[in-house]
């Protein structure tokens, strides 16, 4: 990787956020998953590989199970805001199978429409809805969701270990009306790059946080440089916990599950499936942080 690229790839990031600024006049985005943008994968992925990559030392196992053509891959969801299992997948995604393929994740309205994260936007993140997962569809592209949303990334430290989607199955019922198979994504280490205490779910319904901003979770963590966090706020710098994801085969719901599934018994099989993996992973890990 030459000072070159790492560079090119400084100025277009730069270039980004000057267009970001500017668009601000036509109001946010989020639904359009034209804003994937290839060449600017393409001139970034070398200096964000470099920081990012290089700072949570991602390992990515088994991205040749990921099929052509649409595909529902179903992560679990580890660090707070800051999602450095996500960072390490797209970014090995992209490394893996070049810019110019299309990829999109589905993320909360926080970050999918907020006017300064364009990066995101460009590397694929849409809104998180089922629309949007269609739109990508449409396009014969895989969509990763994280079923467990902010209740699964900000559950305690302790129980980094387990798979925590809270029961939500609406990922199973965009599968089974899309006829595309689903993908496990299962990664290790995200919760370690802060002590999680609480999600504080009560706290946030006696806010009205669930109604105002659809966040259900107010959160306490420790981490540096302030110490205490709620929501990851002030600000919080994640520790430099090694990542680890394990791409698992696709599931053919049709062929697995027969012709009327059952979305309980999906749901039961493909968290099993993804809770067998972190169990893998988990033990694989000699030491926090270092992984």
């Amino acid at each position: 990787m030459g000072l070159t690229q790492l560079l090119d790839g400084a100025v277009a990031t730069l270039e980004g956020n000057v267009r970001d600024a500017a668009g601000l006049l036509d109001g946010l985005r989020g639904d359009e998953p034209d804003d994937w943008d290839p060449e600017y994968v393409r001139r970034t992925l070398p200096l964000l590989k470099a920081t990012f990559g290089t700072y949570f030392r991602g390992e990515v196992r088994g991205l040749e199970n990921i099929p052509d053509g649409p595909a529902l891959l179903v992560g679990n969801h580890s660090g707070g805001l800051f999602i450095a299992d996500t960072f390490v997948f797209a970014f090995a995604f992209y490394d893996h199978f070049g810019p110019d393929k299309r990829f999109h994740q589905l993320a909360h309205d926080v970050a999918a429409r907020n006017p300064m994260l364009g990066l995101l936007r460009r590397y694929g993140t849409l809104a998180a809805s089922h629309e949007n997962a269609k739109k990508a569809f449409a396009r014969e592209a895989p969509v990763l969701v994280y079923p467990g949303g902010d209740y699964e990334t900000f559950r305690p430290t302790w129980h980094g270990d387990r798979i925590e989607f809270g029961d939500r199955k609406g990922f199973i019922r965009l599968a089974l009306e899309e006829g595309v198979p689903i993908v496990p994504v299962v990664a290790a280490g995200g919760q370690e790059t802060a002590l999680f205490v609480t999600r504080g779910e009560r706290a946030a319904r006696l806010i009205g946080l669930d109604r105002l901003a659809r966040i259900k979770v107010l959160p306490v963590s420790i981490g540096p440089p302030f110490g205490i966090n709620v929501l990851d706020m002030p600000g919080r710098l994640p520790l430099p916990s090694k990542i680890t994801v394990q791409v698992l085969p696709p599931v053919d719901l049709a062929e697995r599950f027969g012709p009327e599934p059952e979305p309980e018994a999906i749901y039961d099989a493909v968290t099993g499936d993804m809770q067998d993996a972190l169990d893998e992973l988990s033990d694989e890990r000699a030491l926090p942080l270092v992984g």
